[in-house]
């Protein structure tokens, strides 16, 4: 058995017209993976712009979640086990479930816009496939 595996990040492998649908993916080719990794920077920006006394607290909570978030997606990917790969999954599923109630937190303790937070929380159930 073979894998056609390409070289280079996986927007540059799909401009090129190398995703071989047949061919091996790695986890940065999942579009669960992208959408999730484009939510991580938003809660890193977020954390950013949290008060100084919730640096050691929730900004750090946040952030742990959040690389979790993506963190699962990736080793779940890697794993053989069809029941390994679903664990995995649904840890990371926890995590933005998890990350949702920060979103909560920072609105209830005015930390964020009320129009930013909404926004920030609604892109957290965003589908990565359009319907």
């Amino acid at each position: 058995m073979s894998y056609n595996v390409t070289k280079g990040n996986a927007s540059e492998r799909e401009h090129a017209g190398n995703s071989d649908r047949n061919g091996f993916q790695t986890f940065e080719d999942l579009g669960v993976y992208r959408t999730a990794r484009e939510f991580r920077k938003a809660m890193y920006a977020l954390t950013r712009r949290l008060p100084g006394s919730e640096k050691y607290d929730l900004a750090s909570q946040i952030r742990r979640a959040a690389v979790s978030l993506t963190n699962n997606i990736a080793e779940g990917h890697g794993r053989f086990h069809y029941p390994d790969q679903i664990r995995f999954i649904l840890h990371s599923r926890g995590s933005l479930e998890e990350l949702v109630d920060d979103l909560n937190i920072c609105s209830d303790e005015n930390y964020l816009p009320a129009d930013k937070g909404c926004e920030t929380e609604r892109a957290s159930f965003r589908r990565p496939y359009p319907d």
